[in-house]
């Protein structure tokens, strides 16, 4: 009895990693331009790229993805695939890496995602800074992830334990992981304020332009 409660309880803990992981996701989403555009100067010196797709771009691309809808997450998938295929170039790289990042969908895959953005990172000559912010922000939620996963794994194997031992580990763990969301989900409203405040200012800059 006692060894089936900590099974359930190490489900629990690995969907409610990875329920947080997506519920960032979704709200980051929305708020991930402005975040990326608080860290992008707004001098007229600021170098642009030819060619690069306006972040807004992006963030709409994820905002899909994140929404759920099945076959918007296919067709996304197979339109970055194809293209980081018949036209690599950081930026489509970026693309790719950006929707292997993200949660909840069936191509989700943190560890390519991983690879991928830190091979994008090693190219920034080739992106604009808010590329090389946007490549930053996903390839820390990817190592999140990773992160998560390989602590769900860890949890799974262990329920063979004493069941004791094991409901103690857990509990510790979720109070853990909870706070981490806690913070998270702080750490996203801040930025957020911020990238509201920048957005205006380059808005405002562009039409001066």
């Amino acid at each position: 009895m006692l060894k089936r409660v900590s099974t359930t309880r190490a489900r629990t803990i690995a969907t409610m990693a990875m329920t947080a992981i997506v519920a960032a996701a979704l709200s980051g989403c929305g708020q991930t331009s402005d975040w990326i555009k608080g860290r992008v100067s707004t001098g007229s010196d600021t170098p642009e790229i030819l060619g690069a797709p306006e972040i807004e771009v992006y963030i709409a691309e994820l905002s899909r993805i994140a929404s759920g809808d099945p076959a918007a997450q296919a067709e996304i998938f197979a339109d970055a695939a194809a293209a980081a295929q018949l036209t690599p170039s950081p930026s489509t790289n970026l693309r790719l890496g950006l929707v292997l990042a993200i949660p909840g969908h069936p191509e989700s895959n943190p560890e390519q995602a991983q690879s991928i953005l830190r091979e994008v990172l090693s190219q920034t000559i080739l992106l604009t800074p808010a590329e090389i912010s946007l490549a930053v922000i996903h390839l820390n939620n990817a190592e999140r992830q990773i992160v998560a996963n390989a602590e769900a794994r860890r949890l799974r194997a262990s329920t063979s334990r004493a069941a004791q031992t094991h409901e103690q580990a857990i509990s510790q763990r979720l109070a853990t992981v909870e706070s981490e969301n806690r913070q998270l989900r702080r750490d996203l409203d801040e930025a957020e304020q911020k990238l509201e405040a920048i957005t205006s200012i380059e808005r405002s800059i562009r039409e001066q332009e």
